[in-house]
């Protein structure tokens, strides 16, 4: 198979569309370039092989850039396509209303998500706008105070990159994070296969990944256990959080349970973020949180983001913060 051909594979443009496009444009560019110089010369020999060397050179390129970028070890490419940037910087402008602050945080977080992923152990789930969004978003919407709640966090990983985007805000964020820890990612319903980092989802490696973060991540509180279960909830109302992630289980049972707690312990003015809102493949998360608007509520719905719902908590309290 000939170089364009395999560039030009439905796996290849599935995955690693930009770059194939950009070197097929670059390959086309420079045959059509030979062409007329090998016509008009004496020379076609010396531009044929000027040009196989070029061609040779763009492979080895894009070979690196894959392996750097691609999908490889982590399910998801972490390539950037110019639409899909420009609708997310569209999108976190809406939510923060400043499109210099959301270009600016948006890119600050792309830099830290391939830091991070190739430094730690395991991956960041999600697509890389996604993560994005909500990297470069939730300090841009200032929430009332520093402390955090992850619930669901794989590898630890977003948690990290969170702590290190909230102090590029100038914050001081103390993380609490509740996950089972069950080896492997978890969802009711869903048969996981082995996670194709091959790292185990363990609370070791969500300790390695927090470390990156420094001091802020040294001191992260992890309560193993499931959110619904009383004692794990317990454990952890024990404050008010200003920032609450909700990424457990996916079902909207699962979530609506998630988002009743949530209301509990949000201090008031807190963001709260719902990830995969609007991915066909969970549809059980736009149904819990499109129920939950339906009723009373302490949320606004602020918007959203890539796959992810951002919501605001009123400073009426629902039910008293312990969650029992």
């Amino acid at each position: 198979m000939n170089s364009r051909a395999l560039l030009r594979s439905s796996a290849s443009r599935r995955l690693l569309r930009p770059v194939a496009d950009l070197i097929d444009q670059r390959i086309e560019r420079q045959v059509r370039s030979a062409i007329r110089r090998a016509a008009s010369t004496a020379a076609g020999g010396a531009d044929t092989e000027r040009l196989v060397r070029e061609v040779d050179l763009l492979r080895r390129r894009q070979l690196t850039f894959d392996l750097l970028l691609g999908p490889h070890g982590r399910r998801n490419s972490r390539v950037l396509a110019e639409a899909p940037l420009e609708r997310l910087y569209g999108e976190v402008a809406a939510l923060a209303g400043d499109r210099d602050a959301a270009e600016r945080n948006v890119a600050a977080a792309y830099r830290l998500l391939v830091a991070l992923e190739s430094l730690g152990v395991g991956r960041i789930a999600g697509g890389t706008m996604n993560i994005c969004g909500k990297l470069g978003t939730i300090p841009l919407l200032d929430p009332p105070n520093d402390e955090i709640l992850e619930i669901g966090t794989l590898y630890g990983m977003f948690s990290a990159g969170l702590l290190r985007m909230m102090e590029r805000d100038g914050r001081s964020p103390s993380l609490t994070i509740v996950d089972p820890f069950a080896g492997l990612q978890l969802q009711p319903g869903t048969s996981q296969p082995p996670d194709p980092t091959g790292a185990p989802v363990d609370e070791k490696a969500v300790r390695t990944n927090l470390s990156l973060a420094g001091p802020a991540g040294a001191a992260a509180r992890i309560r193993q256990g499931y959110s619904e279960d009383p004692d794990t909830r317990a454990a952890v109302s024990d404050r008010a959080y200003g920032v609450i992630i909700v990424d457990g289980d996916h079902s909207a049972e699962g979530v609506a349970q998630d988002l009743q707690w949530a209301e509990t312990i949000a201090a008031p003015g807190a963001v709260v973020v719902l990830d995969d809102y609007g991915d066909s493949q969970w549809p059980g998360v736009k149904e819990a949180l499109d129920d939950r608007l339906k009723g009373e509520t302490r949320f606004t719905f602020l918007g959203k983001a890539a796959h992810s719902a951002y919501l605001r908590a009123s400073s009426e309290s629902l039910i008293p913060q312990t969650g029992k």
